[in-house]
């Protein structure tokens, strides 16, 4: 089998069944393992899978830039966030975090719920400057201007600090398999550290995250409360993570 056909095979996995094993391919192709990962090194290269042991996993798209992530899926960021205001309660205390979806949630919030905001997201502080009723609290630190957010050891030093009923967490994968992933090491300590001040987290997930994996995990699932996504209850992924009790609230 010649390289490109081997491509078009890796990317048709990655498409059907969401992940490539790599002995699995090199067995059914009769090729070398060697070979196998070679290719898997080059998509990765290219952005089209998240290499992992043994073999490889969709990428997320959603680790493009902010400007860039603002145009994927608008609509179902929208949706996610509607669903997950839901979950917000009024006279509450509410760690949003950066994001595209988080900025959809601060967008949408009601102009008369009465609530506290806490945020490493600029963006997010500007999106709710005219809201009448919302206390307003940004932590600081380095901004990483990849998400349009405040990280490294200044803001997770601030987090430690505030305490919220509940923490809207966005991320960039949902598998699984790898977790709940993000492409940044430093914004993957930041949540953690948002989540851990929160009575209780739910991670938002529009459709294009879900099976897909970005290389730095983010919390365990027995970390957060719940998934709130707009992808279809039938997705593969979905129903492994509801068959191992992790809550899904969908977003119509």
């Amino acid at each position: 089998m010649l390289a490109a056909e081997r491509r078009d095979h890796l990317l048709d996995l990655l498409a059907r069944e969401g992940k490539v094993v790599a002995k699995d391919v090199a067995a059914d192709l009769g090729i070398s393992e060697d070979s196998v990962r070679r290719d898997l090194r080059d998509l990765a290269a290219e952005g089209l899978c998240q290499r992992v042991y043994g073999g490889a996993l969709p990428a997320s798209p959603a680790e493009a830039g902010y400007a860039a992530r603002r145009a994927v899926t608008p609509g179902g960021k929208r949706r996610v966030a509607a669903a997950a205001l839901g979950l917000v309660r009024p006279g509450g205390t509410l760690i949003l975090d950066g994001g595209t979806t988080a900025l959809a949630v601060a967008e949408q919030l009601p102009p008369d719920l009465d609530c506290t905001v806490i945020t490493h997201s600029p963006t997010v502080v500007a999106a709710l400057l005219e809201h009448p009723r919302a206390e307003l609290f940004l932590l600081g630190g380095r901004v990483f201007k990849h998400s349009a957010v405040a990280c490294g050891a200044a803001a997770v030093e601030a987090a430690q600090n505030v305490s919220a009923d509940l923490c809207l967490l966005g991320v960039t994968g949902v598998h699984p398999d790898a977790g709940l992933t993000t492409g940044d090491a430093d914004e993957a300590a930041m949540k953690r550290a948002l989540a851990g001040r929160a009575a209780e987290t739910w991670v938002l997930a529009s459709a294009e995250k879900i099976g897909a994996a970005s290389p730095f995990r983010v919390l365990p699932w027995e970390r957060i409360a719940g998934l709130v996504t707009d992808a279809d209850p039938a997705h593969p992924a979905l129903e492994r993570l509801a068959a191992a009790g992790v809550e899904i609230l969908p977003a119509p």
